[in-house]
């Protein structure tokens, strides 16, 4: 008799349990969920969203191997590559961002006047903002920096300056820049050019030991299928 009594609590118990919703300032436990009326059907909602879930989405992991080189010279190109990488990395970050906040005020903005008024004070901004660092770049680091610019927009730096400025502005820079053998119209090109995979190779290690803050790239690439097909294929001379 006493034993039913427990039973009938116990059972009582777990039936308000699975009936209550979890509260939405609670963290939700691996054992919290909702069913719909199926027992193989399970949803879950985190704190502060009010979106139920089949699924949780997680980010991509790469476990990466232990970095191999044919001898102390490739091992020398690519630590002076990482240096060089992991200094201009941010800035090509923030002239992306700049590039999203620049569009996004601008769908706002309908007469045309406005826009090309709104887009001189954001470049002037963005110009203060960068200069004074850009000039202590060096050759090699500036390439980089507009390869990296390509990966984080998909536009190349000397579009990116035709469009905000001018063609004749864009022709300019282009000229100029060449007089230091740096090519504003450079792309992104891990899946072709062996320095440009390294390069995505630096930003994938530095992201996962939190050197970085990560940013994907807007380019059709995958970073795994690049690096087994670089340990296939070993790199031809490239620029």
């Amino acid at each position: 008799m006493l034993r039913n009594y427990y039973f009938v609590v116990l059972l009582t118990i777990t039936t308000f349990g699975f009936a209550q919703e979890p509260q939405k300032d609670s963290i939700l436990k691996p054992n919290d969920f909702i069913t719909n009326d199926s027992i193989e059907d399970y949803y879950v909602r985190f704190e502060g969203d009010s979106i139920l879930m089949s699924s949780i989405e997680l980010d991509e992991v790469y476990l990466f191997g232990k970095l191999d080189f044919a001898n102390r010279e490739d091992k020398l190109r690519y630590y002076i590559l990482r240096r060089k990488t992991v200094k201009v990395y941010p800035y090509a970050k923030l002239a992306a961002e700049r590039l999203v906040e620049l569009n996004d005020s601008l769908q706002l903005i309908k007469k045309r006047r406005h826009q090309r008024r709104y887009t001189r004070k954001v470049q002037k901004y963005i110009e203060g903002e960068f200069s004074d660092e850009l000039k202590k770049l060096t050759r090699t680091e500036g390439q980089i920096l507009v390869k990296l610019i390509h990966r984080q927009t998909g536009t190349t730096a000397f579009d990116l300056v035709k469009e905000l400025r001018s063609g004749w502005r864009a022709f300019w820079y282009s000229t100029t820049a060449s007089l230091f053998k740096i090519t504003l119209k450079e792309e992104f090109r891990p899946e072709e050019i062996h320095e440009d995979y390294l390069i995505e190779d630096i930003l994938q290690r530095a992201f996962a030991a939190s050197r970085l803050e990560r940013q994907k790239s807007v380019l059709d690439y995958d970073y795994a299928q690049l690096t087994n097909k670089w340990k296939r294929m070993p790199p031809s001379t490239d620029n």
